[in-house]
């Protein structure tokens, strides 16, 4: 049975200055980021990011538009190297891994603009995903099936059918990927980053473009994806109706910098954050 989106878990302190659901206080954190920062030409595009995000949390990241929340996920995920500041995944530390690496230790992503394999079948786009679960195969053959209908291949398959009918989309397993209608494209996306096997999923605007039904229907979507596959889900997202109805913890960027951090209440009547979207009172 889902949870109610409006029973959230109280929000406990954590040794290190942040806090965590209660669920999750036993346990030691997915991600941890500490004084994170970048610069783009002398410019501190983020700095001072430090939270911390409990192993089966679902977080939100807000802000007005600019204030850093893309490149924070492009931090996390190391597409961006930070020029000061570190992010411990599961324990370990991300610094000088690649992007590929840092996916494999565990942090998977989708993006504002969806990015599939357009060309290729659903069920394909599924299983390029799915290379961080087969060490015995290249990603490269996955792709153009030079191993053929091995053993590995078969499995990926099933794999790939049991991740699409967790969307009840495993009828559309040999459509053509950018042939799907645009909410049919998101939750793919989605598909092929829980391929990965993650233990914290990174959402980039999920509801964007959505109407209501599909945001609602996306909601339902992000708790049983946490129930299902216990992991930590961290979104950004311009719908507050979703943000607040969904996220456990809530940190608030402004201009690459975080002005307020905590639950939903905290956040929703916090006047740095009024300020920050509707700016100053004359």
């Amino acid at each position: 049975m889902n949870k109610s989106p409006n029973k959230k878990p109280k929000l406990v302190p954590y040794p290190s200055n942040s806090f965590v659901t209660e669920r999750d206080l036993d346990k030691p954190p997915v991600l941890e980021t500490v004084h994170l920062g970048i610069d783009f030409g002398g410019l501190n595009a983020v700095d001072d990011f430090s939270i911390l995000v409990g192993r089966t949390e679902i977080s939100g990241l807000i802000g007005p538009n600019g204030a850093g929340k893309t490149t924070v996920f492009n931090l996390l995920t190391n597409v961006y190297q930070p020029t000061r500041g570190n992010i411990m995944l599961d324990g370990y530390s991300t610094a000088g891994k690649t992007v590929a690496q840092v996916n494999k230790m565990g942090i998977a992503r989708t993006f504002q603009n969806i990015r599939l394999f357009s060309n290729m079948s659903v069920i394909e786009n599924v299983m390029v995903g799915l290379h961080n679960r087969m060490p015995g195969e290249s990603l490269l053959s996955s792709i153009t099936h030079l191993f053929g209908f091995s053993k590995a291949e078969k499995e990926a398959r099933e794999m790939a059918i049991d991740l699409l009918s967790f969307f009840n989309m495993q009828d559309l397993a040999s459509a053509n990927a950018g042939s799907l209608p645009y909410g049919a494209q998101r939750r793919l996306e989605i598909v092929r980053a829980l391929a990965t096997n993650p233990k914290i999923l990174l959402l980039d605007e999920p509801a964007a473009g959505m109407n209501p039904s599909e945001t609602h229907e996306l909601m339902e979507n992000i708790l049983r994806i946490r129930d299902t596959y216990n992991i930590a889900i961290m979104l950004i997202e311009h719908d507050m109706n979703l943000v607040m109805n969904i996220c456990e913890g809530i940190c608030v960027l402004d201009h690459g910098k975080v002005i307020a951090k905590g639950t939903p209440d905290d956040i929703r009547n916090d006047p740095k954050v009024i300020e920050a979207y509707l700016g100053k009172k004359r």
